[in-house]
Formats: structure tokens, C-alpha cells, sequence
């Protein structure tokens, strides 16, 4: 009789525990039952946080590390992955991510893109011919101008100076002048990652929708929009391009706006590409169980969220699929409803959540061995 095979694919518990060490927990767990179970272990990630730590660790990437400016106009130390060579994995967080402003002066109108830009520059200097954007954690709100001046665009305003950076400078853009964007593009493709389908402007546009995790106030959201919306009349008066309601184009503070428009991008569903770049198919196809999980799993988890893109791939070839969680909500029938069958919450009990962080590596364990043993309960039970 064979042995059971199980993969672990699971995002990180932000802020607790790296997709990798959610996984070497949860296999610490079922190692306490079952000693000689096959485990394949496949870290993912949705296109945000962890995305580049990934793809590296499942592709046997390297990693790149640069200089380049943060969010506030200061220098910050970035890495990006490279895969296969020739295929740049970039989180634009690790550049222009809300990690580097403090949260009582974060201020969406002064922010930029344009370390992201740089670290897409570096990526084409190393001879990158793909290249994949992630979207999320961004302190911005410029439209992705930042990222594309730092490629070769030029912004200037009434006077013909170039604009101030952040989305104060993009509301003083008079002309748009791509002629000096970097000539590489054009043998390059540029992917951006997002699980968001919001467009660029509007009360379902970035900034309604996230500006105020950024730190805009409520009688700042209009003003934001009204930035957008006149940055994207721009675009579509000098360059022809229409980015204001695309599908994505809000994501990351509309730096999906600003890849469609300069990179010549086309914005993809993170989860769906990370589970096809590490392969996780293959790896799945013959499992007898899957464990997937992440840091908070509701209702809200079925809108590209990484455990349900793991399931619903599981469930092609009808294989049980249970999902650790930090932080789990009582009604999870949407959840269970994509393919879900069993959702452990990680923390039985009301605990402070410096608490639940700092014992994160106890309580991932005990739900690895609980999901095991529920497997083992159910197999019991179809005899």
C-alpha cells in the first residue's frame, strides 16, 4: 500500500509567519501522527506580500537587491526575484509599500511609484524578457506616474517643469511625453499581478476604496479621485488609451492604471498565475490532501484570495482540501462553497494578538496536526 501524499501550499500570516514557515509548522503538526506520510511543501502567495519570497523559493530563483527611492522620496533597500533566467518576479510594496511611512503622517498626496520603477529598470538592465508586477501594500495614490517617470517619462506642468512626484505632481499635468521611455519595452512583457478588480476612478476606484488605509481623510477621497480621473483624461487625450475603467487598473493605487498605459501591461489574477509559475497542478493531481491556508480567512477570501485558487485547483481531481487560519470568521458557507471542505482556526480560543504572533509557531502546529487527524478521521469513516 502506498503511502499518503500531502501538499501544503499556503500564503503567509502577515506580520506573524512567512508562507515557508507556515508550511514547516503545519508539517511539524502531522509529523507528530504520522511519521512516513509523503509531504510536498509549495509556498504561494496572491501577487502581495510574500509573492516574490515564493516564486523564488518554488522556482529556485535569486534574489536582486537594489537601492532605490521609497515612497517618501528617501532611499530604501528592495529586493525582486529572478526566475528561469530571464523572468523578473516584483512586489512594488518592496519599493513603495506602506512599511515605510509612519501611520500617523502618512500622506497619499505626497507618496510615489518611483522605486518601482527602478526596480522594473534593474529588472530589464538584467536581461529580464518577463515580467511579473505584484500589486498590494502600496502607500500610493499617483496613478503608477512615479514608476513611469523613473522608466522615461516625462510629466510637465503648465510652466513645461517637470512635476512634483507623489499625486500632488500628478495633478499639475499639462503634457505626457513617452519619447524617452526606456526602448527596452519593446521586447519585454510586463504582467501585473493583482486579486482586485477595481477601476481607476470612481466611488469604486483606488481612491475611495483604499485611500484611507494610506491615510486619506474622508473630505480627501474626492480630491484623490478627482487627481485620477484628470491624470487618466490625460492619458487618454495624448496617448489614446482609455485606463480609467479598465478591470484592475485601481489596484495598488492605480498603479495598474500606470502599467497599462506606459508598460504596454496586461493585468492577470495573482493567484491563478503564482499556482501555474510554481506548477502547483502537478504537484496536486495525485495528492490524497491538500493544506492551504493564510492569516485571515472569511467570506471575503473567495475574491482571488490564494486558498481558494489552491482549492478549486484541488478540486479538479476531487482531492480534500483543508485551510489553516490565523483568524477565521464564524460564517464561512462562501468559503466552503469554493472548495473549502475544513477551515482549523489557528487560535482555539480569545487570545491578544501579540499573544497569538509571538506563540505563532505553537498554534500553526497544533492545526497541522488537527488537520491531519481529521483526514485520517474522515478516511476512517468512508471504510
Amino acid at each position: 500500500m502506498s503511502k499518503s501524499k500531502i501538499v501544503i501550499a499556503a500564503d503567509s500570516f502577515k506580520g506573524s509567519a512567512s508562507s515557508m514557515e507556515v508550511e514547516n509548522f503545519i508539517e511539524k503538526g502531522i509529523r507528530r501522527v504520522a511519521v512516513n506520510v509523503e509531504i510536498v511543501k509549495i509556498p504561494i502567495a496572491d501577487g502581495g506580500e510574500g509573492t516574490v519570497d515564493s516564486l523564488v523559493s518554488a522556482c529556485k530563483g535569486k534574489y536582486v537587491y537594489e537601492k532605490v527611492t521609497g515612497p517618501l522620496g528617501n532611499k530604501v533597500k528592495a529586493k525582486y526575484g529572478m526566475l528561469y533566467g530571464n523572468t523578473a518576479i516584483i512586489e512594488m510594496a518592496e519599493a513603495s509599500g506602506l512599511q515605510y511611512v509612519d501611520k500617523t503622517t502618512m500622506n497619499p498626496f505626497k507618496t510615489t511609484t518611483y522605486g518601482t520603477g527602478e526596480l522594473i529598470r534593474s529588472a530589464l538592465g538584467r536581461g529580464a524578457k518577463t515580467i511579473y508586477v505584484g500589486l498590494g501594500g502600496s502607500a500610493t495614490n499617483d496613478g503608477g506616474a512615479g514608476m513611469a517617470e523613473a522608466l522615461g517619462v516625462s510629466f510637465k506642468d503648465k510652466k513645461g517643469r517637470e512635476i512634483r512626484l507623489g499625486a500632488e505632481g500628478v495633478n499639475e499635468i499639462e503634457t505626457i511625453d513617452v519619447s524617452h521611455l526606456d526602448p527596452r519595452f519593446a521586447d519585454v512583457e510586463i504582467i501585473g499581478l493583482t486579486d482586485v478588480t477595481n477601476p481607476l476612478c470612481g466611488k469604486n476606484g483606488a481612491s475611495f476604496i483604499y485611500g484611507p488605509q494610506k491615510g486619506a481623510k474622508a473630505e480627501d477621497l474626492p480630491m484623490l479621485d478627482g487627481i485620477l480621473f484628470r491624470y487618466a483624461e490625460k492619458i487618454k487625450e495624448q496617448l489614446g488609451m482609455d485606463v480609467a475603467d479598465a478591470k484592475g487598473a485601481g489596484a495598488a493605487g492605480g498603479l495598474g492604471a500606470g502599467l497599462l498605459a506606459f508598460c504596454g501591461a496586461k493585468l492577470e489574477r495573482g493567484i491563478a498565475k503564482v499556482l501555474e509559475l510554481v506548477n502547483l497542478e502537478q504537484h496536486v493531481k495525485d495528492a490524497d490532501l491538500v493544506i492551504t491556508g493564510e492569516g485571515k480567512i472569511d467570506n471575503q477570501s473567495v475574491n482571488g484570495k490564494a486558498p481558494i485558487g489552491v482549492a478549486q485547483l484541488a478540486k479538479k481531481y476531487g482531492i480534500p482540501v483543508i485551510a489553516v487560519a490565523g483568524s477565521a470568521d464564524d460564517d464561512l458557507q462562501a468559503v466552503y462553497e469554493h472548495g473549502i471542505d475544513l477551515v482549523i482556526d489557528a487560535v482555539p480560543k480569545p487570545i491578544a494578538l501579540n499573544e497569538a504572533i509571538a506563540n505563532a509557531e505553537k498554534l500553526i502546529t497544533n492545526a497541522g496536526e488537527t488537520a491531519y487527524r481529521a483526514f485520517c478521521l474522515a478516511k476512517r469513516a468512508e471504510k
